[in-house]
């Protein structure tokens, strides 16, 4: 049988700009992150607003206007973040919208950032109330106000700022109150990706990472990633783990589904709690409707975490439906695990 074509890790890879690196962002995301917008996979539709952006604020010699990414983690957003300020040759900020307690954490950022340069606020919807509305004048008008003293000794300083962008990301955009998400001026959605998109970034972050891949084994990473470029950076890390320890580095089609089988990874992206939520469903409650806390504590884990983490993929994928009265199982459930219609239990072992 003729092998099938090795993608070898490419070369001239533009070395890492340190001064955009984040203080918690581990080496090796560093490293698969793109570095240019040239250099991303998908969202073509935003890339090519953004494109149109920072082209007119260059010709103009403008600072670049507030923008806003929302969508579900593992997009692209801080990807998105990081970029633009090198596109545009300007400095870059990193803060975190749930670190910032009051305006006081917030002035620091502000005071320092120079003229036509980036803040990044990660998670801004978790601003509290105090600090998002001491915001909105350095976003309009770039400026702030700063009480000195308490009582009848207070007085009010008017500080002026060098004009900076704001960008924000979160993935909850509904959190955020309506006066912040009018001060941006583009407000761009991230979504999933194309299992052709997200295995052409397994290809090149192969390369990145100096191992060799089979084009169907990069399809196959892909497929199961549920259309995240992040969980496909995960998924091919341990791929590329496991054919080191088991065999000669070289990821094939046969050692990525091995691999991903020892995570429990199916061919659908689903891992075991997933299915141990849908399984939980047909066996205790036939099939539903079954309210999320109900089904929480049968399988003694947080109501929070079926709905944040295991449940919009399964609904994305119409393996479960919300009704009124709880969660119901499809039949695209029971095809998947092995289940009749309608019969609960362990069907020949298959769950477990």
């Amino acid at each position: 049988m003729a092998r099938e074509p090795i993608l070898s890790p490419e070369d001239g890879e533009e070395p890492d700009d340190r001064r955009f690196r984040s203080r918690v962002e581990p080496e090796e995301d560093r490293v698969l992150r793109p570095q240019r917008m040239g250099d991303m996979v998908g969202q073509r539709e935003v890339f090519a607003r953004l494109e149109i952006a920072l082209d007119a604020a260059r010709k103009r010699r403008e600072t670049l206007g507030h923008i806003l990414f929302d969508g579900p983690p593992g997009l692209g957003k801080t990807t998105f973040a990081t970029v633009i300020p090198r596109e545009l040759g300007v400095s870059l900020q990193i803060a975190s919208g749930a670190a910032m307690t009051a305006p006081k954490d917030l002035i620091p950022y502000l005071t320092n950032a120079e003229e036509g340069s980036v803040l990044f606020i990660d998670e801004i919807h978790r601003l509290p109330k105090a600090v998002e509305e001491f915001l909105y004048p350095a976003m309009e008008d770039f400026r702030i106000d700063i009480t000195l003293g308490e009582g009848v000794n207070a007085r009010t300083i008017n500080m002026s700022l060098r004009p900076f962008t704001l960008i924000g990301a979160t993935t909850r955009s509904g959190l955020l109150s309506a006066p912040l998400r009018d001060r941006f001026v583009l407000r761009e959605h991230l979504d999933f990706y194309t299992v052709e998109e997200l295995a052409e970034i397994v290809r090149r972050n192969a390369g990145k990472l100096g191992c060799q891949i089979e084009a169907s084994a990069t399809t196959e990473i892909a497929s199961r990633s549920r259309g995240t470029p992040r969980l496909a950076n995960n998924r091919l890390r341990w791929v590329r783990d496991y054919a080191t320890s088991k065999a000669d580095g070289h990821i094939t089609l046969t050692l990525a589904q091995a691999a991903l089988e020892m995570q429990r990874i199916d061919r659908l992206g689903l891992d075991g709690q997933d299915r141990r939520y849908l399984e939980t469903i047909i066996r205790v409650f036939h099939g539903g409707p079954a309210g999320v806390e109900a089904v929480a504590h049968t399988m003694n884990t947080a109501p929070d975490t079926l709905i944040d983490e295991v449940e919009p993929f399964l609904l994305r994928r119409g393996l479960i439906v919300r009704t009124p009265r709880g969660r119901r199982t499809t039949p695209v459930s029971y095809e998947h695990l092995g289940f009749e219609p309608g019969q609960s239990g362990d069907p020949q072992g298959k769950l477990f």
